[in-house]
């Protein structure tokens, strides 16, 4: 029986993450964001699960700010994340999402986006309907949020820097 555990990312996994990444969405778009996210200081939460002693997942929440009436409200956006394709259908990934919303709930987010599949991420208690008021170049049905607490429910969604430089590329 192996063993999955899951920990915060560190500086001497970022090629393998790398790895992870172009591997799960056969490009090299995500591990870039991933990188400019991390160099810019905008990750929030970063983690890995590893099996065997080897990075076989992924996930990182970074800085988003909800912009409403002159006011800008934090919260997080999650994105990317992404399993070894080997490892897909393990539960890897619903292990990550979970364990990063205890961190985030504990440092005190109360509001998550996502950008994705809606019945896999509804799964995780994210819904179209929570987002579906934001103002947001991402806008549509797999635009998904989620909160633990007291946030708004309209205002712009203002991403990390890295997510135009990298999906413009």
């Amino acid at each position: 029986m192996s063993m999955m555990s899951i920990r915060a990312a560190t500086p001497r996994d970022r090629e393998a993450i790398r790895l992870v990444e172009e591997h799960a969405f056969g490009q090299q778009t995500e591990a870039g964001l991933v990188d400019a996210l991390v160099s810019g200081g905008d990750a929030v939460v970063e983690l890995v699960a590893e099996e065997d002693g080897q990075v076989v997942g992924h996930i990182l929440f970074s800085r988003l700010f909800v912009q409403n009436g002159g006011k800008s409200f934090s919260a997080v956006a999650l994105a990317p994340l992404a399993v070894e394709p080997s490892f897909h259908g393990t539960g890897i990934g619903g292990a990550l999402v979970r364990e990063a919303h205890i961190r985030l709930k504990e440092a005190g987010e109360v509001l998550a986006v996502v950008l994705g599949d809606p019945a896999y991420y509804g799964r995780f208690g994210y819904s179209h309907a929570r987002a579906e008021k934001f103002e947001s170049e991402y806008q549509g049905e797999a635009l998904q949020a989620q909160a633990w607490g007291e946030a708004p429910e309209t205002g712009k969604l203002v991403y990390a820097s890295a997510f135009s430089s990298a999906l413009a590329a």
